[in-house]
């Protein structure tokens, strides 16, 4: 059997490569900027890594990260060093933190139309970003400043890196090719640890493997490669290692291995758990997934060399997925490094049935499908607004989202009903495009709704406290650390907890445990601690969730307001959060 093709003919010199990339870029930066900074962070993702970023440019040690002044062992750097510059240039706001994500969801996009377009053609590539970039999780995520999208990435670099440089003859252009792959897998283990090169090469490997490619990995410039991916991702790791003695247990043993095999993280699943998010985070390219890898695998293991590219683009989408299957910690993000390769495969999938004669007539079924989600979303959405405690169980939150509720179920509703008619009237090329406008005007009303979804957090009361705080006050948590507090306040806090939680030094997220400067401050202390400093003449401010301070307690104790003892004054407060102090 003929060796496969990896790749289409190299692109035609017009419309050019650069020109496709300046409109990609300004129309997903439109899409992806819209409204940024328009809300405030939320806690504790977006509070977190925006005040580790920040505590960063304050001590101005970029190797240890911290949390509230604590050592915090969990992930490597990269999102926090990108977000700490974000924060330098552009300043202590939500858009300089969410403008990393962002950028990171259109390096994506950028990346697969390159790579789509070297494997399948200008077209391929086009419709592989447009399918990328309007897929609701890939959109959701490069909103929210979490380490998932850098990972991402920078994986899709090394991976597409990879399948295209093994269809390079020997030379120069090869060589670069897999330096890139190299230094990908580097950034990509620099963004969320060992499953940046682990992964990432088991599905090399396996593909390798799987489909007898071996010949074509030579050369794969292995010294320079290894040398290039320890200068970059090795340094790191060891000055974290040397500067703290407690992080490689709590990096390689406790994060690595025990989150994924054992329940520590508590963030179980079933094993379907994934399936859920995939049908979910794809809308609304859903219902296109499978005919593409049906198409693309087509004429199964006997046709397996002549479609080695795309058995590599459905191994790395299928390895990705049953290995975040079988983890004992699952998040929905966990899967976003699928979502190049199934952009890839709907695209080019797309992009020929566009080009036949009777197209629209093969996408009828995938259409079926985007009408009968865009459906159950209106309806969901209307049932969210219009009947509170359904869904939403605030009243006060399902009338302030009626208005970009309804539009968006008029959106969904239109696109629903129109988008298969265009495909009947004018073809397959203006019903894609149709699908592409409806994912569009939703994803924009979701910016409008964000304000309205993401729970109130504690920047009022920060932004009280800096005004009011002189030097000398104490800002303490009560039995919880609120990150966009500090984030906001730009200060970090003492922390009150359970006489239980603070002899085992285990408090929310913070790992006082990690670092014997923090537990040796008293910046963990008891209740019985707290009392004691709230009847001293230094000024206390003081957060709290309202349920800490009002409801029952599981020790038995009476609540802090319910206790005629404790005399306060309470400052602020909005539907989640007291602030109060010792004094008026």
């Amino acid at each position: 059997m003929s060796d496969p093709d990896f790749s289409a003919p190299a692109a035609p010199a017009t419309p050019s490569w650069q020109r496709d990339w300046l409109l990609l870029a300004l129309a997903f930066g439109a899409l992806y900027f819209f409204r940024l900074g328009s809300y405030p962070l939320s806690d504790p993702d977006e509070g977190r890594n925006a005040e580790i970023a920040r505590e960063m440019l304050v001590s101005g040690d970029w190797v240890t990260p911290r949390l509230d002044g604590v050592n915090y062992f969990e992930k490597p750097p990269l999102v926090y060093w990108l977000t700490a510059v974000s924060e330098k240039l552009f300043g202590l706001n939500e858009w300089a933190v969410r403008a990393v994500p962002a950028l990171l969801a259109i390096g994506g996009v950028l990346l697969t139309y390159a790579a789509a377009r070297r494997l399948h053609g200008r077209d391929a590539g086009l419709m592989s970003a447009i399918v990328l970039g309007t897929s609701l999780l890939w959109f959701a995520i490069g909103h929210i400043p979490l380490l998932d999208m850098a990972v991402s990435v920078f994986m899709a670099g090394a991976l597409f890196a990879f399948i295209i440089g093994v269809g390079e003859p020997p030379g120069a252009r090869r060589r670069r090719l897999f330096l890139l792959l190299y230094a990908s897998m580097a950034l990509a283990t620099l963004a969320k640890g060992l499953i940046g090169f682990l992964v990432t090469g088991a599905v090399m490997f396996l593909w390798l493997l799987v489909f007898n490619q071996w010949k074509r990995l030579r050369p794969l410039h292995l010294l320079p490669g290894v040398l290039l991916f320890l200068v970059i991702a090795a340094s790191w790791h060891v000055l974290a290692a040397l500067r703290n003695p407690t992080w490689v247990h709590r990096y390689f043993v406790y994060e690595h291995f025990e989150r994924f095999l054992t329940p520590a993280a508590s963030r179980p699943g079933p094993v379907h758990y994934f399936v859920w998010i995939l049908i979910a985070g794809l809308i609304p390219w859903t219902g296109f997934l499978w005919p593409a890898v049906r198409t693309a695998v087509r004429g199964g293991w006997a046709k397996r060399d002549d479609n080695c590219v795309a058995w590599y683009l459905v191994t790395w989408a299928a390895f990705i997925f049953f290995f975040f299957s079988i983890s004992k910690s699952k998040l929905p993000p966990y899967i976003l490094p699928i979502f190049p390769a199934l952009a890839v495969l709907i695209g080019a999938w797309l992009a020929r049935v566009a080009g036949e004669t009777g197209g629209a007539a093969r996408m009828r079924g995938g259409l079926r499908v985007f009408t009968f989600i865009n459906g159950l979303l209106a309806v969901a959405l209307l049932a969210a607004v219009l009947k509170p405690g359904l869904i939403i169980h605030d009243p006060a939150q399902a009338l302030a989202l009626q208005a970009p509720a309804f539009a968006m179920a008029a959106t969904l509703l239109l696109g629903g009903i129109f988008v298969p008619w265009l495909a009947k009237i004018r073809g397959a090329r203006q019903a894609i495009a149709g699908v592409t406008v409806t994912a569009v005007f939703f994803l924009a009303g979701l910016e409008f709704a964000a304000p309205n979804i993401i729970k109130p957090g504690t920047k009022p009361l920060a932004l009280l406290v800096k005004s009011l705080a002189k030097p000398g006050d104490r800002v303490m948590h009560y039995f919880d650390i609120f990150q966009g507090f500090c984030f906001y306040a730009e200060r970090t806090v003492e922390c009150v907890a359970g006489e239980a939680s603070v002899q085992k030094l285990a408090f929310s997220e913070i790992e006082f445990k990690e670092d014997a400067a923090a537990v040796a401050r008293g910046q963990l202390m008891t209740e019985a601690k707290f009392r004691e400093a709230w009847t001293h003449s230094t000024r206390v401010f003081m957060v709290a969730k309202k349920g800490d301070v009002t409801g029952p307690r599981a020790d038995g104790q009476p609540a802090l307001f319910a206790d005629p003892t404790f005399h306060y004054h309470l400052l602020a407060e909005n539907r989640d959060y007291y602030l109060f102090s010792n004094q008026p």
